[in-house]
């Protein structure tokens, strides 16, 4: 019989290492011998879920919980997340943790996540009923505040809550404390019109975020990452390859340029299904490297495997039926990625007023890894890279790449859906004009406004606040 503390301590250097697959190997070996350790089940299930599969993280969990293991609200909050974030399955989530509060009815974890996914279901008075619970057990939590002040409608600029996030900003003292709270407050300002103090507010937000964080943007990496993408991908690939038939449609652009609201609208059509914002590409990416040319000089073979587990992948996360959707932003660096593996793939590219586009980056509390988004200039010049990547594939793919322009979709959004529809090869129906009654949940920063009807006010935003937009205007100019 193995040296069971071997087995443990293997582990444990594999999941500090990252290496979640081979960490998850060694507790099943373990638990081969000792299949009544309720503690190994539940470190199983985070390595299983780290690893990309969700289901096998939930069977790991459901050992746990038979077990009888101690603290059994986090086990339900973990399979929470994953029903919701992973498996697009609210109503399974929402049940784990109503079961989680059960157990732990102060749990501030479960409430913060509960208020969350109840935001994701466009259920605004049952999220803030859930941060403020969040607030009873733990008075002034600056999360709990923030995330209260997100789900709630402002009009006027002297609304208490408004006063309440000024207050607690004025005496939080963590970076990333403020900038929770200043992120809410600029937002809760700008509902208001109040834009001057919105963009102080959005600001200090920025600011607190880049110091919590230490993340700093780095154009002159970002440069090269980019042309060594071009030089790479040189010429299309060879479309006889093949191909997969169940291969999804990806939407893909800058964060902020509509394509939540295009996959909203395209989801609403009988024949497409959403598969929502995907990790399955960056991770197959990451796995890869970062040398563009491993992608570019692939081989047959190995863009097949790349293909086969893409698709294990996405069949593991979302159930076949119609055109599968895969919307995240930031897979345009990964489109060389994208046409090795399905050469006739359809990717369409969502753009929208610059000057708009960077605003609302700056405006939200993104990834911190995402830091061209703390700095208005930083963020207009990853647009230029963005731009410089996608003009070169469609110059490679002219007919397989399809530009969607958020403000034309707004002014007139016939038109342009219907040649998003022509170009997947799909008819017309009038029910992606009424996405905004589609039932489900969305994982968005847009969640509230895709549940309304089509509006434009976000359309030319950036006029409110041209007169602090030198800087930004002088920026994008370079690119122009």
């Amino acid at each position: 019989m193995a040296d069971l503390q071997a087995l443990v301590d293997t582990a444990r250097v594999h999941w500090n290492a990252g290496r979640w697959s081979e960490a998850a190997s060694a507790y099943r070996a373990l638990l081969a011998q000792r299949p009544d350790l309720a503690d190994t089940w539940f470190n199983l299930g985070l390595m299983e879920r780290r690893a990309g599969r969700p289901t096998e993280a939930l069977a790991a969990y459901d050992q746990a919980l038979a077990l009888g293991i101690a603290g059994p609200q986090e086990v339900w909050l973990n399979r929470a997340v994953i029903q919701s974030d992973d498996l697009g399955d609210s109503d399974g989530a929402l049940a784990s943790l109503i079961e989680a509060l059960r157990l732990a009815p102060s749990d501030l974890a479960v409430l913060l996540n509960l208020g969350n996914l109840r935001e994701d279901r466009g259920e605004r008075t049952a999220a803030q009923a859930a941060y403020r619970q969040a607030l009873e057990t733990a008075p002034g939590h600056p999360v709990a505040l923030a995330r209260l002040a997100n789900a709630t409608v402002f009009d006027d600029a002297d609304d208490p809550l408004i006063e309440r996030l000024r207050t607690a900003l004025a005496t939080a003292r963590d970076a990333a404390d403020r900038a929770e709270l200043a992120f809410a407050l600029g937002r809760a300002l700008d509902a208001a019109g109040a834009y001057p103090d919105a963009f102080e507010a959005y600001g200090a937000a920025n600011a607190a975020s880049r110091n919590a964080s230490g993340v700093v943007y780095d154009p002159a990496a970002v440069e090269d990452h980019v042309t060594r993408t071009l030089a790479a991908h040189a010429r299309p690939v060879d479309p006889d390859l093949g191909d997969a038939a169940d291969a999804p449609v990806f939407i893909l652009g800058m964060f902020r340029s509509g394509s939540t609201l295009l996959e909203r609208m395209l989801a609403a059509h009988p024949a497409v299904t959403s598969g929502g914002e995907l990790n399955l590409l960056p991770r197959l990416a990451a796995g890869i490297g970062d040398d563009p040319r491993t992608v570019a000089d692939a081989d047959a073979a190995t863009r097949t495997q790349w293909r086969d587990r893409y698709m294990a992948g996405l069949r593991a996360l979302r159930p076949p039926g119609g055109l599968i959707t895969d919307k995240r932003p930031d897979n345009f660096l990964h489109i060389g990625l994208i046409k090795a593996m399905f050469p006739r793939a359809r990717i369409l590219h969502t753009v929208r007023d610059p000057r708009d586009v960077c605003l609302s980056n700056w405006f939200l509390h993104l990834d911190p890894r995402l830091a061209h988004a703390t700095d208005l200039t930083a963020c207009a010049h990853w647009l230029g890279r963005q731009n410089r990547l996608t003009e070169h594939f469609k110059g490679l793919y002219p007919d397989d790449i399809l530009p969607v322009d958020y403000d034309a979709l707004v002014a007139d959004p016939r038109p342009e859906l219907e040649r998003v529809l022509a170009f997947l090869g799909l008819d017309w129906d009038d029910a992606c004009l009424r996405f905004h009654e589609q039932p489900g949940a969305v994982r968005t920063a847009s969640v509230w406004q895709v549940r309304e009807p089509l509006y434009r006010r976000s359309s030319g935003r950036w006029r409110h606040y041209a007169d602090r937009l030198g800087a930004l205007d002088a920026a994008l100019a370079v690119d122009a």
